[in-house]
């Protein structure tokens, strides 16, 4: 048996040198001897992890009252029992038990006779302090957006769900990271197989270290669901609690300061929390406008070039004649200079997100003065390219969420545009929706209310209708029509099983 699954034993020096080659005599391992009541003592803990203060009042200070001598299995009792009185008190049985608890910011106490060790939780390791969200802004909600320190999390979540109802389950992925993920839903309310479907992928995961949301995401979704991601992401806190309502379950995982949530609907892309907060026609008026934005953001580039090149003649005669004298000035075909133009545009985005922020701005100033204007006056792009390109770049900001999916379909459209005109984007189109509609995780088809189409559930996706009439009924994911929650069909279920 490897010695770090090997059990404790009631020898205080074996049990400190075992614990010493299990954790490679690493330099943060800390190890205090002491005489308590008669018997030796050890404390275990990881320098860095814990809080000196809360460490000293709750367990250094407690332990130099007994300075009588008390027999063995009353300094144990009391130590265990009467003593250190602390909100997070466990036994470790195994090496590996009081490694993964020191790990986790507890303290180890090893008593000499003693097979078991006494962990006590006293974190204090550093950690950012609560912010406003800064990938998701709002108007009138709160300001206050998920850290790294998943029992943060959790505490931001409950504070909001003050229900007997809400349940939180901890458990302990990666062989090498060993990092906490809780898994948090609202009993009677989120379906049973789909809490127990999620519960049974993460614990599946064969991953070795896990250090951001992004390892886990792929093991939540079904394997051809490349494009639009089956799995929701979101830094706020109110956000994750209004999709347990809906019946999802929610994953937070340490170190990562977004919270996922699953199944995600398409037509959840387009919701924002101040869609709640303000006048519902204002609010429908701006869901059409994000729907109108992201079909553009998407399509215009490529139709731009369609039109150009196989049909001219659908353009008005004024914008023709500026558009023939563009194409002469270019040295390039339009195919060619519109990729190059939007390959110029991702460089100069990556460009900004990489570099640091005090030089951030010249890489505004240099893209504005490349391509606002050398380039159109050096006849390189013409100037009706640069419109469709600030023209994309601008709208795909709307729904952010959905960036990534729009960046390469943007260039899909155009390239199918260039080549086979409008019957290439119709094509692309089509196959786009079919793939969309036939996308489906946990039982809950993608596109869901829209297709299968549920009239009842609409009044919070194409539109968002008065709280006064929403809350006649709460809306639940398995509730959908065509929904299944918990069923996958087989040939999902052989897919997840050969990846």
């Amino acid at each position: 048996m490897e010695l770090k699954q090997q059990n404790i034993t009631p020898s205080l020096d074996e049990n400190i040198i075992n614990l010493r080659t299990v954790m490679s005599n690493s330099s943060d391992l800390t190890i205090k001897y002491a005489k308590i009541g008669g018997h030796r003592i050890c404390i275990v803990f990881c320098e860095g992890m814990t809080s000196t203060d809360t460490m000293a009042e709750l367990i250094f200070q407690p332990l130099n009252t007994l300075t009588t001598e008390m027999p063995f299995e009353s300094l144990v009792r009391t130590i265990e029992d009467g003593l250190i009185i602390a909100g997070e008190q466990k036994q470790a049985d195994t090496y590996s038990d009081i490694c993964e608890n020191i790990m986790s910011g507890f303290v180890a106490i090893l008593v000499d006779g003693l097979d078991h060790a006494i962990t006590i939780g006293v974190q204090g390791y550093a950690s950012r302090s609560v912010e406003p969200p800064s990938t998701h802004s709002n108007v009138r909600s709160s300001r206050d957006g998920f850290v790294e320190v998943v029992r943060t999390n959790v505490s931001l979540v409950r504070r909001r769900m003050k229900n007997t109802d809400l349940v939180f389950k901890m458990m302990t992925l990666g062989d090498m990271s060993n990092t906490d993920v809780c898994l948090c839903y609202i009993k009677n309310v989120a379906d049973k197989k789909l809490v127990k479907e999620v519960e049974k992928r993460l614990k599946q995961i064969p991953l070795n270290t896990i250090l951001e949301g992004g390892f886990i995401q792929p093991f939540l979704e079904n394997p051809g669901s490349q494009l639009f991601s089956e799995v929701g992401a979101t830094e706020r806190p109110d956000v994750l609690t209004a999709k347990l309502h809906e019946g999802k379950v929610g994953v937070l995982i340490d170190g990562t300061p977004f919270a996922l949530f699953v199944p995600k609907l398409f037509m959840e892309n387009f919701s924002v929390i101040d869609d709640y907060t303000g006048r519902p026609v204002f609010a429908a008026f701006i869901r059409v406008i994000r729907y109108m934005a992201i079909i553009f953001a998407t399509v215009v580039s490529g139709f731009y070039v369609a039109l150009a090149n196989f049909n001219p003649e659908l353009f008005p005669e004024a914008l023709l004649l500026n558009l023939a004298t563009s194409i002469q000035d270019t040295p390039y075909p339009l195919l060619p200079e519109c990729l190059l133009i939007h390959v110029f545009y991702e460089i100069m985005r990556e460009a900004g997100l990489r570099i640091p922020t005090n030089i951030g701005h010249a890489v505004s100033i240099v893209g504005g003065l490349v391509i606002g204007d050398i380039v159109v006056s050096a006849g390189l792009v013409g100037a009706p390219m640069v419109l469709m390109v600030a023209m994309s770049a601008i709208t795909s900001f709307v729904v952010p969420d959905l960036y990534d999916s729009i960046a390469v379909l943007r260039f899909a459209y155009i390239i199918v545009g260039g080549i086979w005109g409008l019957f290439g984007i119709t094509i692309l189109s089509a196959m786009i929706a079919i793939k969309l509609c036939s996308q489906e995780n946990y039982g809950v088809p993608h596109t869901a209310p829209l297709s299968p189409f549920s009239p009842k559930a609409l009044r919070d996706f194409i539109i968002r209708r008065g709280w006064r009439k929403m809350s006649e009924k709460d809306y639940r994911v398995q509730d959908l029509a065509g929904v299944n929650v918990g069923e996958m069909n087989e040939e999902n279920r052989m897919n997840l099983t050969q990846h």
